[in-house]
């Protein structure tokens, strides 16, 4: 079998007895403050051999079970990706959006993923940081920095990373502390978007026992957004800063025991939650008017229609709608104006690992997380004044309140939304693992996690200041929600391996996982002219305890054949499950009196229709892992087939102006991935390459939400057979590497990645959503430096082709309706990539 890594790299190996009993005292300081991870050791790799930590322990690329694509950190390096959306033409069957008030991003794999529309769903693809696994897509908001490697495993994995691996992991692994002391920094600008980059880091050993690794990276982008000229708005460009420091502890007191501790702090701040989103003007072909009032007021919506132009139309909110903030909203203390976003993450994680015996070692990884995410934006996109009345009545004896600030050329965004996620996580993994000489090893293990996620947002949904502020606040919102939602995950897993001979081994697990999620809903404040028409409730509302439970048994089965000592030939049945649980996405209507009635089955009605039940995932793999000519040639194939039941999804509806969140029946994916890399014969000289074909549909009768928002009466979509979205047929990339000798103090670098997207359909929403076509885009950049790494000085281009594509795309909020005598709206909001990068760099290392 592959064995677990016994003989660690340790900064200076001791002997001291001493080791169980400060490594139990160190979990129980960190207890409070730390998060799950794979054991992180001190690993210094002088071969050409990628390891991987698929299945918890350390396994080379080639010889595990997995279909896993690894990208190292020099790559990374090389083209300036420290962002998880920069990962995608590396990884042709992955997709990445980021924005947003809800979730704030999405990551999907194979076309499946989950909706960045809400805070409650967890991902389906498991965001693992060094191993600590994090529900919230936040954290695909934060940049990543100092880097060793990335893994992207596709397919179920929730044998070895629990609940919320249905689709596959992301997973980034930070670099440790060297065995001697150096030091690194890096100074980027980038011309396109007028960005400074600056980073670096220090590290080296403490003592005999202890090493440190510092790092940080801070980034400033003048022009992360650019708007759309006329547009309405203070800032003609929206920024973004971001700031991530790591510190790393690496402790090896004895040659028995390491323990490794991770501090890492995110600071993010942009101009706004809307992300690089456009305006698809529909096939009316025109912007279509933001109606409100039922349509008794239009607001022009000021969008060219354009959207492969770069540019926004990202009109700053009413000001009549802004002029104050509920209490105890963000922007209540934090609004200056302007749209905003605000995050902060502390993400800790302590690990170790202890050999109770030459055969069996005992693994501990601690985790805690801390995530506060503020944003204000408007979510209609767009609006220019005047407002009108479609009918000619003066908006002075509609909406009295608009009338005195509705200006040519005035800001009329509407449809704002600030929303607060506060989310607290502690989670805690033991494994034990064995080593033994003969045909048989296995895992065992358990993990616990706790979470505590406060959602809070206000909202305009109506948006009824128009007319006239709240007379008894004097707020300009239409209400405030708080939702709390408090989780508990139990799980134990175990796994086998048998090596039945020298060739052929068989593996496999099962994993048992119960989840609790208590939500409970406050309503503090409804505008007083919206509750006293009987559609909202009043201020005050409080919910009791909406419960959710589920457990399941998730069982993996693997068998591997080392046909040579370069051919792996595998099979895998996978299984997968992501937890369900309660919207928060729900307005303050009158429908939520119902939580107070007397009877129990109103009660339970009313909680019923809030929950959404668990995803699940079963199917299989089958795969070639092969090197040749002498090991300079490596191909890899693998084909899969998964069926996913109770895929979750939200869709928003426009006829009740809210997302509504249900479970889409089945989705079957299946296809063919490639991965190869040649290291040729001429010296310095690299090419790699990766091809997928996927196949994702709905395999059974899927209604979507249908377009009177009232479900049962015939008008439901049916899109069985239809493709799953963000999922292209086919996707793939071809790179080089080239670096050549300049005398015996300098060396020539260039390199180049081109990827390639067929089209892809960009919702699930109805039969005719919008389809992205098939693009393009290249990656390229030259160095000179020391052939050492004392030194480089590069030119990096990213995108160089200045192609946009959509990620995703949803109708737009706020639409008129028929007979509002208005056009019928049909315009789509699509969220889109980020433009051409071109980047000069300068870089050190002593």
């Amino acid at each position: 079998m592959t064995k677990q890594t016994k003989s660690r790299t340790n900064i200076i190996s001791g002997t001291s007895a001493r080791g169980l009993l400060m490594g139990s005292a160190a979990t129980l300081v960190f207890a409070g403050f730390a998060v799950p991870a794979h054991a992180q050791e001190s690993f210094e790799d002088s071969s050409n051999i990628i390891t991987v930590t698929a299945r918890k322990q350390r396994e080379t690329l080639q010889e595990v079970p997995v279909t896993v694509t690894a990208i190292g950190g020099d790559t990374l390096d090389k083209f300036q990706v420290d962002q998880v959306a920069d990962v995608v033409s590396r990884v042709p069957a992955l997709t990445v959006s980021t924005g947003g008030s809800g979730s704030g991003g999405q990551i999907a794999l194979r076309g499946v993923g989950s909706s960045s529309l809400s805070a409650a769903f967890d991902s389906a693809v498991a965001f693992d940081f060094d191993g600590v696994q994090v529900s919230t897509m936040r954290m695909v908001q934060a940049g990543f920095f100092d880097v060793e490697q990335i893994d992207v495993l596709k397919g179920p994995q929730s044998l070895f990373f629990g609940k919320s691996a249905s689709a596959g992991v992301f997973s980034v692994r930070s670099a440790n502390p060297t065995q001697d002391w150096e030091a690194g920094g890096k100074a980027s600008y980038e011309f396109e978007e007028n960005a400074v980059i600056v980073g670096g880091y220090i590290s080296g050993p403490i003592s005999d026992t202890l090493g440190i690794r510092i790092a940080g990276q801070y980034t400033d982008i003048d022009k992360y957004i650019e708007l759309e000229p006329g547009t309405p708005a203070i800032n003609m460009t929206r920024g973004k800063r971001d700031f991530v420091g790591r510190v790393t502890l690496q402790w090896d007191p004895a040659d028995n025991f390491n323990a490794n501790l991770k501090i890492n702090y995110v600071r993010n701040r942009n101009d706004g939650a809307n992300g690089h989103i456009d305006i698809h003007c529909g096939p009316n072909g025109r912007a279509d008017e933001i109606a409100l009032l039922g349509g008794a007021v239009a607001i022009p919506s000021g969008a060219s229609c354009n959207t492969n132009d770069g540019l926004y139309p990202l009109s700053d909110p009413a000001s009549v709608l802004q002029q104050k903030f509920p209490e105890g909203s963000g922007g209540a203390t934090r609004y200056k104006g302007t749209p905003y976003g605000e995050a902060d993450i502390f993400l800790g994680r302590l690990s170790w690992d202890l050999d109770l015996s030459d055969h069996l070692t005992l693994s501990s990884v601690s985790g805690y997380l801390s995530l506060d995410a503020d944003d204000y934006d408007s979510y209609a996109i767009g609006g220019v004044g005047p407002a009108f009345n479609p009918n000619g009545i003066p908006i002075a004896a509609i909406a009295p309140a608009l009338a005195a600030a509705n200006l040519p050329g005035s800001a009329q965004a509407a449809g704002q939304g600030n929303a607060r996620n506060k989310t607290e996580q502690f989670s805690q993994e033991l494994r034990l693992t064995s080593d033994f000489d003969g045909m048989f090893n296995f895992m065992v293990g358990a993990f616990y996690e706790t979470r505590d996620i406060d959602f809070n947002s206000a909202q305009q949904v109506v948006p009824i200041s128009l007319v006239a502020p709240d007379p008894v606040t004097g707020n300009t919102f239409d209400y405030f929600k708080k939702q709390n939602t408090k989780t508990e995950a139990l799980s134990f897993f175990a796994s086998t391996t048998l090596d039945i001979t020298d060739q052929l081994q068989l593996s496999g697990g099962l994993r048992w996982t119960e989840e609790n999620k208590t939500s409970r809903i406050s309503v503090p404040y409804v505008h007083t002219i919206l509750s006293s028409g009987g559609a909202f409730i009043p201020s005050g509302f409080f919910s009791g305890p909406i419960e959710f439970k589920d457990d399941n048994f998730s069982p993996e089965l693997s068998i591997r054949y080392q046909a040579t000592p370069d051919v792996n030939i595998y099979g895998s049945f996978k299984t997968g499950f992501k937890s369900g649980g309660v919207d928060n996405s729900s307005l303050p209507s009158a429908g939520l009196l119902d939580f107070n009635s007397p009877n129990p089955a109103v009660r339970q009605a009313v909680a019923d229709s809030l929950r959404f039940e668990s995803e699940t995932g079963k199917g299989g793999e089958i795969g070639v892992k092969s090197q040749f000519a002498g090991r300079s040639v490596t191909f890899n194939v693998s084909g899969f087939y998964y069926v996913f039941d109770d895929l979750q999804v939200q869709n928003f509806n426009n006829a009740t102006i809210q997302f509504e969140t249900f479970n889409a029946s089945q989705l079957t994916s299946k296809g063919i991935d490639v991965e190869w890399a040649w290291s040729t014969p001429v010296s310095g000289l690299n090419f790699s390459g990766a091809m997928a074909y996927t196949d994702a549909k709905f395999s059974k009768e899927f209604i979507t939400v249908d377009p009177d928002g009232v479900p049962n009466t015939g008008d439901e979509t049916d899109l069985n057979g239809r493709a799953a979205p963000r999922a292209p047929k086919f996707a793939g990339n071809i790179a080089f590497d080239w670096t050549a000798p300049l005398g015996n103090s300098m060396e020539f670098g260039l390199n180049g990645n081109l990827q390639y997207t067929s089209s892809y359909i960009t919702n699930q929403q109805t039969l005719n959503d919008y389809k992205q076509d098939g693009y393009v885009t290249v990656d390229g950049a030259v160095s000179i430096g020391h052939p050492d790494g004392k030194w480089r000085l590069s030119l990096i281009g990213v995108n160089l082709t200045d192609k946009l594509w959509t990620n995703s795309s949803g109708v737009r909020p706020l639409q008129a309706s028929p007979g509002m005598g208005l056009p019928v709206g049909d315009d789509l909001i699509l969220t889109q990539n980020r433009g051409r990068q071109v980047f000069v760099e300068a870089r050190f290392k002593f």
